[in-house]
C-alpha cells in the first residue's frame, strides 16, 4: 500500500494503494480537506493541521508533502510529546562535539535531515515555550544553530505542524507564542473526527476487514448490517485508530461480539439526562426518577443495538437476564417502543409497572 494510504488508516502493511474513496470517503468534511490539500500543497507556505487524536493528521501532512515541490526530499516527522523538552532542542537542531556531557561527536539534527524536504512537527502544542522562539527563527529566515555551535546554519524546509489542542486557548494560558502561531497557521486544515464522517464507515470497514483477513489468513466475513448501524451511532473517541484496532480484533477472533461489547460502552452512548420537577420536591424523589429515566433510555438503546435480543443486551450491560427483564418491565419497554425515539420513552410509574407484559 502507498505510504499515504497506510498512514490514513493507521496501517504499517505493504500492499497496493486502496481506492481513493477509502481514504476520503464521501463526506463533505473530507472533501473540503482534499480540496485544501490540492490547492495549497504546491506552495511552500507553512500548514497547521488540527483535529482530535487518531483522525489521521499525520496522513494529511504526508499528502501535503507528496504533492509538493519538495516531494523528492525527506519527510521528517517529529513527535513532540514523545521527546522530553530538554532533549527536543538537540534532536531538532543537533549539537557539536563537547556541547554538553555525553556529546562525544557531532550530531546533525532533524532540521538538517529535512533540508530540501518537509519537517512535520506533530503535536507542536506540547513544545516547551522556551524552544518555540528557535522554531520561529527557523521559519523567518531558515537559519538555526546547533547546540554548542558558533556559526548559524541554514535549511530549506517546508514546515507542517499538527495539534489536537486549541492553540488559541494555549496562547491565552501563556504556553504557546502568538507570533509562532501566526507563522505556522498560514494554511489551517481541520481533519474531521470519525463521528463527523460516519457515512464513510462502511467502505472503510469493508476495506479493513478484507485487508486484515488476508494478513491474518482468516476467512473473509463482512460485517452485518446491524453491527454497521451500531457503528454509525457510536461516538468513536479514538477515531480511525480505534476503528482499526476494533476491526483487527474482529478478524482475529472471528466474532462480532468483540465489536458489540465495545460499541455498547455506556460512556459512549451519549444518553441525555432530563429531569422534570416543579416546586418544592425532595431530592431523593428527583434523584430516583432521574435514575429510572436514564436506565430506561440506556436499556432501550442497547436493546436496539442488539436487535431486541434481551440475553445479549443483559450481557452487554453486565447484569443478569432476570434483572434485565425486571428493568424492562419497570421502564415500560416492549417491542411497541422499539422504533420510538429514545427521548419519548418515559418509564412507567412504579405503581403500574406490574401490569406490563414483556413481549
Amino acid at each position: 500500500m502507498h505510504t499515504t494510504a497506510r498512514r490514513i488508516l493507521g496501517l504499517s502493511d505493504d500492499s497496493s494503494l486502496p481506492p481513493e474513496e477509502v481514504i476520503f470517503g464521501t463526506s463533505p468534511a473530507m472533501a473540503e480537506v482534499r480540496q485544501v490539500v490540492e490547492r495549497a500543497a504546491g506552495t511552500n507556505v507553512p500548514v497547521l493541521i488540527v483535529g482530535e487524536s487518531g483522525t489521521g493528521k499525520d496522513v494529511i501532512a504526508q499528502m501535503f508533502h507528496e504533492q509538493s515541490a519538495v516531494k523528492h526530499g525527506s519527510f521528517v516527522r517529529v513527535n513532540c510529546p514523545a521527546i522530553p523538552g530538554t532533549l527536543l532542542e538537540s534532536e531538532l537542531f543537533g549539537y557539536e562535539r563537547g556541547a554538553f556531557t555525553g556529546a562525544y561527536a557531532v550530531k546533525a539534527g532533524l532540521v538538517e535531515q529535512a533540508n530540501s524536504g518537509t519537517l512535520f512537527l506533530d503535536e507542536i502544542s506540547e513544545m516547551h515555550i522556551d524552544l518555540q522562539p528557535k522554531v520561529l527563527h527557523l521559519l523567518q529566515d531558515g537559519s538555526y544553530m546547533r547546540i554548542g555551535g558558533q556559526e548559524a546554519r541554514h535549511a530549506d524546509v517546508r514546515l507542517i505542524c499538527a495539534s489536537n489542542r486549541d492553540l488559541h486557548a494555549e496562547i491565552a494560558r501563556g504556553t504557546f507564542r502568538q507570533d509562532l502561531y501566526y507563522r505556522i497557521a498560514v494554511i489551517t486544515v481541520k481533519v474531521p473526527s470519525l463521528r463527523e464522517r460516519a457515512a464513510d464507515l462502511p467502505i472503510i470497514c469493508d476495506y479493513l476487514v478484507s485487508l486484515y483477513s488476508e494478513k491474518y489468513h482468516a476467512k473473509f466475513k463482512p460485517l452485518s448490517s446491524s453491527v454497521m448501524n451500531q457503528m454509525t451511532r457510536y461516538r468513536w473517541p479514538g477515531n480511525v485508530r480505534e476503528l482499526q484496532n476494533l476491526i483487527r480484533r474482529y478478524v482475529i477472533l472471528g466474532t462480532e461480539d468483540s465489536i458489540v461489547s465495545e460499541l455498547c460502552n455506556p460512556q459512549q452512548l451519549d444518553v441525555t439526562l432530563d429531569v422534570d420537577f416543579d416546586g418544592d420536591v425532595p431530592l431523593h424523589k428527583v434523584t430516583r426518577e432521574a435514575v429510572r429515566k436514564l436506565e430506561a433510555k440506556l436499556i432501550l438503546k442497547v436493546l436496539r443495538q442488539h436487535d431486541w435480543n434481551r440475553r445479549k443486551t443483559a450481557q452487554a450491560l453486565k447484569i443478569s437476564y432476570r434483572a434485565l427483564l425486571y428493568k424492562i418491565r419497570d421502564a415500560g419497554l416492549s417491542l411497541r417502543t422499539q422504533n420510538r425515539p429514545v427521548e419519548e420513552v418515559v418509564p412507567t410509574p412504579a405503581s403500574e409497572a406490574d401490569s406490563i407484559t414483556i413481549d
